[in-house]
This record gives C-alpha cells, structure tokens and sequence, in this order.
C-alpha cells in the first residue's frame, strides 16, 4: 500500500516536502503463516527466515522435522490458529474443490486486525465479496493480491477502488529467467514423454 502511494507521492508535481508520519509495518520479527507448505511455500520460508520473521504452516501434510528446523517454521494443525496469530497470511495453494473460496467471511474474522492477506495461489481461493466487506470495514489492515477471480477483474470491481489493496496481473513468475526455466522444464517433459522415459515434473493424483 505505501509503496504504490509512496511512487505517487515521490512523482506528483504538486509535492513539495515528504511527510514524516508516513509509517509502515515491518516485516522483520513479524509472524508470517503460509498456508499451503508446498515447494513455492517452502521456498517463501527460505527468503522468510532471511528476515528473522517467525513462520507458521499449515499443510495438508507436516514437513519433516529437519525441513521444519532448517527454516524455522512451525506447524499449525488448525488453519484457525494461525491465521490468529499471523501479522502476514500468505496463500500458497492449489485451487481443488476443497480450497475453493478457503478463506471467507469467518476466516478473515479470526484474522488480527493489523494483518494483511496475501495471495499467490489462485483468485478463487478468497471469497472476493468477504474480502471486499473486510478490507472495507477495517476487520483486516490490507490485502496483496497477485491473482483474482475473474482476471482481469471486471473495471468496476469494488476491490479496485479500495486504498489498502494491491493488485498485480499475475506476474508472480514474470520474468525472463523464470519463463524460459518454465519452457525448458515442459520440452524436457515432452522429449520424456517421446523417448518412453520417466517424467520430470509429473503429477500424480492425490
């Protein structure tokens, strides 16, 4: 939220001097909870524990001890735990039946009120109406959302009019690095698939 403000502020030509209340929150010893302790969420750890943050999971299956230790994470068992105790909820899901709109009116009630809710998943995952009500009614601080339901969102979306929501067009993966990796991971598929050996990256149903 300050950041896009800030760039405004930083470029408007009608400033003349930068306020000195104009705080953020930090993120170093906050207490981040990652919901969906995959591989994209083990690795969010990684660059968390960078910032000395204190990290909750909440996970299908709990991580080894050893992952556990080498990040410093902490597994909740009950999704409602942390989301009480987290300053930043991030999602880090796949979206399936069972996560379908996973975080709604009564999951965000549980949150604290100076939380903000983060979501690299998938749109669908939130319940956009209870996001809307909740950023609106100050139940949640904010939202980061790099993905929505639809995409783009309809131009007169309430989420788009709000002041404590960041939006990104799905660029989470944005880079040049990151796609021709993505590329070079699905022809080494296709040649496996092709020359009848194991696939790389295959997905075994749960």
């Amino acid at each position: 939220m300050y950041l896009h403000a800030g760039c405004q502020i930083a470029v408007s030509p009608g400033t003349k001097y930068f306020a000195v209340d104009w705080l953020g929150v930090e993120v170093t010893r906050a207490t981040l909870g990652i919901i969906g302790m995959g591989s994209i969420g083990y690795k969010v750890a990684q660059r968390a524990r960078a910032f000395n943050m204190r990290i909750l999971y909440h996970n299908r299956n709990r991580r080894r001890k050893e992952e556990e230790e080498a990040v410093g994470a902490h597994y909740c068992a009950k999704m409602e735990d942390l989301l009480q105790q987290s300053d930043f909820v991030m999602l880090v899901v796949n979206l399936t039946p069972e996560t379908h709109k996973l975080i709604g009116k009564k999951e965000l009630g549980l949150m604290k009120p100076t939380a903000t809710l983060i979501n690299i998943s998938r749109g669908a995952v939130i319940d956009q109406d209870a996001l809307v009500e909740a950023l609106q009614n100050k139940v949640i601080r904010a939202a980061a959302l790099d993905v929505t339901y639809p995409e783009p969102l309809p131009r007169d979306h309430p989420l788009l009019n709000l002041n404590n929501v960041i939006i990104t067009p799905h660029i989470g993966t944005a880079t040049v690095q990151a796609i021709s990796m993505m590329a070079e991971e699905a022809i080494a598929n296709m040649l496996a698939v092709l020359n009848g050996q194991p696939i790389p990256s295959e997905v075994f149903p749960k």
